[in-house]
């Protein structure tokens, strides 16, 4: 068996923050928080890094990210395009959104040879989840987990967020995930939205959420692969311009269908992400203090 692999979702359009985050600086030496991520995966023990990225993003990530960690690990890339569709579907005229994470995964099927770990490019996960998911995977290659975090630290005062919100059997498998793609935090607490924030329906702050951390067997590739039609036969009827194809759904019907065990891992580390611009100043301050508390060096990555 193949060594694990960490893929790095990295192709989102940035709207709401208003750029490419992926690439925006946090760290006083020009760290992105996927360098963080990256240094935090390999000490755990990944040596190969897949990024998913649009194919006009090539040459700028290259230059910002993968010429540097080139010197520390493996770097490959796969193309997530709006194009690249099962035989028989097209593209619908004016669609500009990708079509998801479990797309995006799906689009870097040819070059995972491997069990693998999936996380977000803009989201700071911290060290110990990498280490729980490598040693799972590297087991017997066969196993499935997320990593999951209490909803109340991933929320964000600035706007909007999407998180799948997960129940957890007394052993400590994962039974259902739904993804909410409108959470807000407000003066009534946390809610989630149906119709673009005209009314809540309130959660429980405490209530575990996947944050797309995810570790999978290399067989998972093609049970996405034949759900993906499946979506689309209903989401380009139904919502064409934005239907996503999202992982949870696939975790979801691998569960219902198959019967599928994934293992809900919990970390104590506290997890930071940059969905708006307003929340950069809380990332930097973050990075600044694992820093002086030692949890990075600086520069991160020693030349």
């Amino acid at each position: 068996m193949n060594k694990p692999v960490l893929v790095v979702l990295a192709a989102g359009m940035g709207s709401r923050y208003g750029g490419l985050k992926q690439i925006d600086p946090m760290g006083k030496n020009g760290e992105k928080i996927l360098d963080y991520s990256v240094y935090d995966a390999k000490r755990a023990g990944f040596e190969t890094v897949v990024f998913v990225i649009k194919p006009e993003m090539e040459q700028e990530f290259e230059e910002a990210v993968g010429k540097h960690l080139r010197k520390h690990i493996e770097v490959k890339y796969a193309f997530q395009s709006l194009d690249k569709l099962p035989e028989g579907f097209s593209l619908p005229e004016g669609r500009t959104k990708p079509w998801g994470t479990g797309h995006a995964v799906l689009c870097a099927a040819d070059v995972i040879d491997a069990p693998f770990a999936v996380i977000n490019a803009d989201d700071y996960y911290g060290p110990k989840g990498y280490q729980l998911l490598f040693d799972l995977l590297s087991k017997d290659g066969e196993s499935c987990a997320m990593v999951a975090y209490p909803l109340c630290s991933t929320v964000t005062e600035n706007g909007h967020v999407s998180r799948g919100i997960c129940e957890v059997s007394e052993d400590g498998y994962l039974q259902t995930v739904t993804e909410r793609t409108w959470i807000e935090s407000g003066k009534d607490g946390i809610g989630y939205s149906e119709d673009e924030g005209k009314t809540f329906t309130a959660l429980d702050p405490q209530v575990p959420v996947s944050m797309n951390f995810w570790g999978f067997p290399q067989s998972v590739l093609k049970q996405a692969k034949e759900g993906f039609p499946l979506f689309l036969e209903k989401a380009l009827k139904e919502n064409p311009m934005k239907a996503e194809y999202f992982l949870p759904s696939i975790v979801s019907r691998m569960i219902e269908k198959d019967g599928a065990k994934v293992h809900v891992l919990k970390s104590s580390d506290r997890w930071y992400g940059v969905t708006y611009q307003e929340d950069k100043e809380t990332v930097v301050k973050a990075f600044e203090q694992m820093t002086k508390e030692g949890l990075y060096p600086q520069p991160l990555w020693q030349e």
